[in-house]
């Protein structure tokens, strides 16, 4: 017990020792950086590519990790880009950022505002903005890439940059491991990453140890039937109305085959059946996502749906060979739990660097994250991902006393306050990271 306690006294004095002295040296270097990194950002704001098309971007992020030093790979599961940087013996950490954008138009009215198009993965054309932040956290990676050279004396260990793709559809990760990530770079120690929040002001990080995000799947039901004129429903078995009834039932799966103490949500987000108005269709699909924390959670929604499905189409009257079919996009997305050591140490580092006042508890949300998946190889470790407060603080106190609607993620109208946002965001990912290079050996004590 007495050696845990020096040993946390000694944790706590390194992190004090380590950053004080060079928070003025941080923020004047940070400083100096800004004008180009604003630049950046609003180069990448306008210039948003969709999940799986992020050909520019990454180029564009693997051009400046050369310019800084980095040794530089490309095409690592599809558009990722690794840079790494080797200083000394020491441990391996991981910083990551996504890179692609949403199919939506932006309606923010920035004079920077994205108004590009493109065509989706599924052919159809579409307007591109980065309305989720990922082009904070590039710009934020780039500065956090600029500064770990700029005081490599800060720290010892290897860094592995990793700016991935096709975070919004969940692929991006999981391509980059079964490309070789982890195989053909060193093997991190720990990994970490941020998420930018437009409920929190720019200039705060907010956190949580434990769980995060959800776990998330998307399953598509398609429900079979007998085709019919409209006039005549009774020669049929109507699908439409199967599918009406098998989603009211679905929504007994969460608060009656889970229990209360467990988080799920069950969504069916679309539903397409039918060509005409007088037709009774001989089939429907059903479009929906199932978001745990839990294994075991995840396997009950699967099999009560399935179970619903198949027994409103008996009761139907449907034969066997009509019996609904599922298909279960692979991969999902894990959930993404914070190791509680690990969040621990970075609350302290935040705190001591940041101001206490400027770091914020959050609570857990049902949104994904395909970060989770950097922790969850064959061989497991420490992850945690923080959230970057990224909204005007002064119009979060008048949303707050007027009562007015703040535009959260995937808003048309999501508008970080860039130069705060990135500033601090670029600061407490390099402490946090020189922290972790610096004070393993103790850590593991």
């Amino acid at each position: 017990m007495r050696k845990s306690k020096i040993t946390l006294i000694l944790l706590f004095l390194s992190i004090g020792i380590l950053f004080n002295a060079n928070a003025q040296s941080l923020d004047s270097y940070i400083d100096k950086i800004y004008p180009e990194l604003d630049s950046l950002y609003k180069h990448l704001h306008q210039n948003p590519e969709l999940s799986l098309q992020e050909k520019e971007t990454s180029a564009r992020i693997a051009e400046e990790l050369r310019e800084i030093g980095y040794e530089v790979s490309e095409g690592i599961g599809g558009y990722g880009v690794v840079g790494v940087l080797k200083n000394g013996p020491g441990p391996v950490l991981l910083i990551r950022a996504d890179m692609d954008a949403l199919p939506m138009e932006e309606k923010t009215g920035l004079p920077y505002a994205s108004v590009k198009k493109g065509v989706s993965n599924d052919g159809k054309e579409t307007f591109i903005a980065h309305s989720c932040g990922h082009d904070i956290h590039m710009t934020v990676f780039v500065g956090t890439a600029k500064l770990m050279q700029q005081y490599k004396d800060s720290w010892r260990g290897t860094l592995l940059m990793v700016g991935q793709p096709s975070e919004e559809n969940g692929m991006g990760a999981w391509n980059m491991m079964n490309d070789g990530l982890y195989e053909n770079f060193p093997h991190p120690d720990f990994a970490i990453a941020l998420h930018d929040d437009p409920f929190l002001p720019a200039g705060t990080v907010g956190y949580k140890a434990g769980a995060l995000m959800a776990g998330v799947d998307m399953m598509n039901v398609t429900v079979y039937g007998e085709g019919a004129h409209g006039a005549a429903p009774h020669t049929g078995i109507d699908p439409i109305v199967l599918s009406a009834q098998m989603i009211q039932a679905y929504q007994t799966i969460v608060s009656r085959r889970i229990a209360p103490t467990d988080p799920a949500v069950v969504t069916v987000g679309s539903i397409h059946g039918g060509s005409v108005h007088n037709i009774i269709p001989d089939e429907v699909t059903m479009q929906l996502t199932l978001r745990s924390y839990s294994p075991e959670v995840r396997e009950e929604m699967i099999s009560s749906v399935k179970r619903i499905s198949e027994n409103y189409a008996r009761a139907a009257g449907l034969s066997e060979s009509k019996m609904p079919t599922y298909w279960i996009r692979e991969p999902h997305t894990p959930a993404l739990i914070n190791d509680e050591g690990l969040t621990t140490r970075m609350v302290e580092v935040f705190k001591t660097n940041l101001g206490e006042e400027n770091v914020h508890e959050v609570k857990e949300q049902m949104i994904g994250e395909d970060f989770s998946r950097f922790g969850l190889q064959e061989r497991n470790i420490p992850i945690s991902m923080f959230y970057l407060g990224a909204t005007d603080p002064e119009f979060l106190k008048k949303a707050k006393a007027e009562n007015l609607e703040i535009p959260g993620l995937h808003s048309p109208q999501f508008a970080p306050l860039p130069e705060p946002t990135i500033k601090t965001g670029i600061k407490a990912m390099s402490v946090f990271a020189m922290d972790i290079l610096r004070n393993m050996e103790i850590m593991k004590r």
